[in-house]
């Protein structure tokens, strides 16, 4: 039985990795666009609101969040709305909050989990492409009998590092993406978790009769 690595200008395994490619190169275009149109790396507009915010101007700093999209900011305008004008349970508050923000993490980490696995699987691909190669070219020889040219075996060990050398290629550029898309995921969830922080820290040590901090649980007992 023979395996057969290459057919004409490409192969199974050099069509699998094109695809690859191709597919790996479609995701880091889109989450792109993706980061680009929720502006995730913009930080002006949370700053503004949360300064407002701690000058008590607290339905201003709700309305200047009405029409963001940034996670960040709609998470931050979501605990603004639901402090003001009064504060309802932290503890309650913050676990929903974190619901919903690990909601919005999911779809910015959507289809990065596909390209992090072409990106493992594309040097294996490489790799099961040049044994193929390799067992064919010595099958060749085998067949060549007394009659052996140089070159089968040659021609045969060529072709056969050539997906390797493609399935590197695929992968190095899918790695590097990877790591680049997940390092702006995970700046924008530290941004997020520090924005909605001070929110309620602002809150709670910020005299206002707007917005009355909830009572411990002993004092309400007491009364």
């Amino acid at each position: 039985m023979e395996f057969e690595l290459i057919s004409g200008a490409g192969g199974p395994v050099v069509a699998l990795l094109a695809l690859f490619s191709i597919t790996a190169l479609a995701i880091v275009i889109a989450k792109s666009y993706q980061f680009h149109k929720l502006g995730l790396n913009a930080r002006n507009s949370v700053d503004g609101a949360l300064s407002l915010w701690r000058r008590g101007e607290c339905q201003p700093a709700i309305d200047s969040l009405a029409d963001a999209k940034q996670p960040a900011a709609r998470l931050v305008r979501l605990a603004m709305y639901s402090m003001y004008p009064k504060m309802p349970d932290v503890a309650t508050l913050r676990e929903e909050l974190e619901r919903i923000a690990l909601d919005m993490l999911d779809v910015l980490r959507s289809h990065l989990r596909t390209l992090e696995v072409i990106a493992t699987l594309s040097p294996l691909l490489g790799l099961f492409g040049t044994v193929l190669g390799m067992i064919n070219a010595f099958q060749a020889l085998e067949n060549a009998g007394n009659q052996v040219d140089p070159g089968i075996l040659s021609g045969g060990i060529w072709l056969a590092l050539m997906t390797t050398a493609i399935g590197l290629a695929v992968a190095i550029p899918a790695v590097l993406a990877h790591n680049w898309l997940d390092r702006r995921v995970e700046r924008h969830e530290r941004f997020m978790e520090s924005s909605v922080t001070q929110v309620f820290t602002s809150s709670l040590l910020r005299p206002d009769d707007n917005i009355q901090p909830a009572k411990p649980a002993a004092l309400k007992r007491a009364t």
